[in-house]
């Protein structure tokens, strides 16, 4: 899978079913965009603290959040727009994993 990362569409970032596995596991996008809905600079200055503080946290040195950390997120091609791509993706790949039961009451 891969992300557009910036406006051109001339970048592109690689994203691996792992990655997408690491931000569910730790929830990294919960409560990470204002009421606004807008996703600019801000928001992934704001993710990047979150993640930071979570590698701070008790040592944390869990590899598939580093490997996130080293491919996607600290990417130098990593802009608000590629965060916004990869919150679609990430959205997507959610509604893949529910059941077809739960797709219909939702």
């Amino acid at each position: 899978m891969q992300i557009i990362a910036n406006a051109k569409g001339t970048r592109t970032i690689d994203i691996t079913p792992e990655h997408v596995e690491t931000i569910r596991k730790y929830q990294l996008f919960r409560n990470l965009i204002d009421s606004n809905g807008i996703i600019d600079e801000t928001v992934l200055g704001k993710l990047r603290l979150n993640i930071r503080a979570l590698l701070e946290h008790e040592g944390t040195s869990d590899k598939s959040l580093m490997d996130l950390c080293f491919d996607v997120i600290y990417n130098p091609d990593m802009k608000a727009i590629g965060l916004h791509n990869l919150i679609k993706l990430y959205a997507e790949h959610d509604a893949d994993r529910l059941p077809a039961d739960d797709q219909e009451g939702a």
